[in-house]
């Protein structure tokens, strides 16, 4: 098993195994009990960690995470949307 990420961020650990499940690369939660043992501070970083033969993908998968745009990536994804426009649709 080769680790392919590290974070404490709860929403962005859902959203890398969701990626990775969807790929076909069998991800695996590390230090999930350690974590919620800590008392919900974040102080122990929770691993993902995937099968040697599938970590190359899982790197290139990963990398929506951080891509403009990307839900998990920051907040610009919805920048480009006006306030009362929802759905992203702007005018026409």
């Amino acid at each position: 098993m080769i680790e392919v990420l590290r974070t404490n961020d709860p929403v962005r650990l859902d959203f890398a195994v969701m990626i990775l499940r969807q790929s076909g690369c069998h991800p695996f939660v590390a230090d999930r009990f350690m974590a919620s043992t800590e008392g919900g501070i974040s102080a122990l970083q929770r691993r993902i960690m995937v099968p040697d033969e599938f970590a190359e993908e899982a790197k290139l998968v990963l990398r929506q995470l951080d891509a403009p745009g990307s839900a998990v990536g920051g907040i610009d994804a919805h920048m480009d949307r006006e306030p009362d426009d929802p759905g992203g649709e702007g005018e026409r």
